[in-house]
């Protein structure tokens, strides 16, 4: 796991419980994409809309549970986004 992903994830988990569900991908994204973009913490690509962060969040949701770890995000993002 790299640690963009881990800052990523970290990001984006607007609760702090440290878990992501759809709807907090979908916020976190579209309120703090452009700044995690322009930190590095996000390829400016990936800044897309809802559909998107939606595809991203079932892409790494692998048992189906609705919610996503640090694990199943990270080993997503790091393949898609060239971290690992």
């Amino acid at each position: 796991m790299s640690d963009k992903a881990r800052i990523l994830f970290e990001a984006l988990d607007l609760d702090r419980n440290g878990t992501l569900t759809r709807q907090e991908v979908i916020i976190a994204l579209r309120s703090k994409g452009p700044t995690l973009a322009a930190s590095g913490a996000l390829p400016p690509w990936a800044v897309g809309d809802a559909d998107a962060s939606s595809a991203l969040f079932d892409a790494a949701d692998q048992n189906g549970d609705a919610v996503l770890t640090l694990e199943e995000f990270a080993a997503v993002v790091d393949r898609r986004f060239g971290w690992r």
